[in-house]
């Protein structure tokens, strides 16, 4: 670590421990200047009247998940939790037949006989009550994992319906972020706490009845307790939230670094590259701005709590010297004093048990508002059914089984966040049967326009047709079922090398088998220890490790399976040897036979045979044409192939 670096982190530190200044994370203001801070403000004017108006409508959205989840669960959970109350009540009333006999006047063993009947009363009530709640927790424990299931796959259908463009935005991922973390994990304690909230209003309104029954001036001293409390609950949950928004970016850096420096993919480039202190100079100042940020919210914390602690001991002085005082004044009878010192005990439990959810519900209810949130927003970004266009009264239409040609039509897209387009009115033409090559430098728009074709994005203008059925007319689910993708960043799915190429469709053994041979992937599982059986995950017992060419043959393989009139090549030879690169090709074309292959590749040698090349620069297509007629034009294309071309005439001379 440079002088200059230690200093920066022993600075940032120590401000925070003298407590002079809010710690800054070094070098990291992307992370802290999203638009979704703009919450904080928000969140700071928080106070209990905030609280009041949003409770409610927490506790009832709660409580209508938790009856999603379980109708029986929650119906049982609130009928027992009325139940116990009704009998806290019941023996706190009888209670006070038992102080009225023992406090009359007369030989002692009468006066026990005398409360005899009014003590079966309380055993009676107490023995219910005890039942009724552990009745009650019984059930509410059957609603955690039910609730935490409905959420979960809640969550993951969006995720994997979403349009891909919303991956693509930085702002939609921090969401996500927030929404996977805490906003998740918060959902079952919420309506936790929301039952939680319901009993101990319940214990409340029991003590707070019967101390109304006893005398009308006691009510309000219970209720009294409570605002002190309550203070310093909704000013924690407060803090604690506001905090969690400062550190999401942080905590989702952290976690990329985290997954960097213990992932077995990244651990000899880390070593060859003697980045292990670089990474962990770099977590280590995340981490210490985490824990500086964390420190100062338990200081903050515990001030708020000693004050509320302090407000809540003065207003129950006030109340027991107001309950001596209508003693001493005779307002109320020693027997109903007793009971009213009960009532406040009970009520002063199950006030603070009130509290406590209150404050765990409302703080909780912050972070699952951001799944809340998330939710509302995925849903919005989830492709629309297919709609006509404006003014025109055309219904959707099936997706063709096949087509005679699919015309792209002044194509624009802009990524999220980008400040220009990547695709700048492409127009081009695939007929059935061609093999259609896309070419062109790096950041030149290929493979977003085969992602376009494949339905994984919507253009922001311009249109793709599929013979005269346009793309926004069709169901996209059914349309990548019409296409096959030999994607360049595929996937090394940790499942069988059979289903790495059926891809969750029904294996039929048989065309596994020839489309594993026609992508030279038979070779691979050959030498796998249980063939086609063999789980391709190292991290799992008997999984097998497949190298990056081998693992390309596979992604071939699940191209070449599904059986589709377009296959989409994006770079399926990047992980191959000249002879493998060969032979795919080789393959591809055979696998052509009356199916229209789009390929894209810098190997410019492969896609010389094709029907018509594209050539695309900056989101444009600036040439087309075949081989021939793209050379004897000398433009761009002529100049790549003749680059690549005596860079293989220096190679062989050498």
């Amino acid at each position: 670590m440079s002088a200059r670096r230690r200093f920066t982190l022993r600075r940032t530190r120590g401000k925070s421990r003298r407590g002079r200044s809010q710690p800054t994370p070094p070098e990291l203001p992307a992370l802290v200047a999203h638009t979704w801070t703009a919450k904080a403000g928000e969140m700071a004017e928080t106070g209990l009247g905030t609280m009041a108006r949003r409770l409610p409508s927490l506790v009832l959205g709660s409580l209508r998940m938790a009856w999603q989840a379980s109708p029986r669960d929650t119906a049982v959970t609130v009928a027992l939790n009325l139940a116990s109350g009704f009998f806290t009540a019941f023996g706190l009333l009888a209670t006070t037949g038992v102080l009225t006999a023992l406090f009359a006047a007369g030989p002692t063993p009468e006066r026990v006989r005398a409360a005899l009947p009014s003590l079966v009363l309380v055993a009676v009530a107490t023995g219910l009550r005890a039942g009724f709640q552990a009745g009650a927790g019984w059930a509410q424990a059957r609603l955690q994992p039910q609730v935490e299931r409905l959420v979960e796959v809640r969550l993951y259908e969006l995720t994997t319906a979403v349009d891909l463009a919303a991956l693509d935005d930085s702002e939609f991922l921090d969401e996500l972020k927030r929404a996977s973390g805490p906003g998740q994990t918060a959902a079952s304690r919420v309506v936790s706490s929301a039952v939680d909230i319901l009993t101990g209003a319940v214990g409340v309104l029991a003590a707070a009845g019967t101390l109304g029954v006893l005398h009308p001036l006691l009510l309000p001293l219970l209720l009294l307790t409570a605002v002190p409390e309550g203070w310093a609950s909704v000013r924690s949950a407060r803090m604690r939230y506001l905090t969690m928004l400062t550190l999401v970016g942080v905590l989702r850096r952290k976690w990329i670094l985290s997954d960097l420096m213990t992932e077995r993919s990244h651990a000899a480039e880390i070593r060859s590259f003697t980045m292990r202190g670089f990474l962990l100079e770099e977590y280590d100042s995340l981490a210490a701005y985490q824990r500086d940020i964390e420190l100062g919210l338990a200081r903050r914390q515990t001030a708020a709590v000693m004050v509320g602690d302090v407000l809540k001991g003065l207003s129950l002085a006030g109340v027991y010297t107001t309950l001596g005082l209508m003693l001493w004044w005779g307002a109320v009878p020693l027997a109903v004093a007793g009971t009213a010192v009960l009532a406040i005990r009970t009520g002063q439990s199950a006030l603070a048990n009130l509290v406590y959810a209150i404050n765990r519900c409302y703080e909780e209810g912050l972070y699952f508002g951001d799944y809340i949130r998330f939710c509302e927003e995925a849903e919005r970004r989830v492709p629309a059914p297919p709609q006509p266009a404006p003014g025109t009264p055309q219904a959707p239409q099936p997706v063709p089984e096949s087509f005679e040609r699919i015309v792209v039509e002044d194509l624009v897209f802009t990524y999220p966040g980008a400040d220009r387009p990547s695709l700048r009115g492409i127009s081009l033409e695939l007929r059935r049967g061609e093999v259609v090559a896309l070419v062109g430098e790096n950041g030149s728009g290929k493979s977003t326009l085969a992602k376009m074709l494949a339905g994984l994005y919507r253009p922001d203008a311009g249109d793709v047709r599929w013979d005269d059925v346009p793309l926004r007319m069709m169901d996209v689910e059914r349309l990548r079922e019409r296409i096959a993708v030999i994607a360049q960043d595929y996937t090394q799915w940790p499942m069988t090398a059979r289903q790495n190429i059926t891809m969750a469709r029904s294996a039929d053994e048989d065309a596994v088998a020839m489309a594993a041979a026609a992508a030279g992937a038979d070779e691979v599982v050959a030498d796998l220890a249980n063939g086609y059986d063999t789980l391709l995950d190292r991290r799992f017992e008997g999984g097998a490790e497949l190298s990056g060419g081998q693992w390309q043959r596979l992604a071939v393989a699940r191209g070449f399976y599904r059986d589709a009139p377009l296959l989409i090549c994006d770079e399926p030879s990047a992980a191959l040897d000249a002879r493998a690169e060969h032979a795919l090709f080789e393959r591809i074309r055979e696998h052509a036979d009356g199916r229209t292959v789009l390929l894209i590749t810098h190997r410019l040698a492969s896609v010389r045979y094709a029907d018509r090349i594209y050539v695309l620069e900056h989101g444009r297509v600036i040439e087309q044409g075949d081989h021939d007629t793209l050379m004897a034009t000398g433009g761009l294309y002529a100049d790549l192939y003749a680059l690549q071309a005596s860079a293989y005439r220096v190679s062989a001379a050498g």
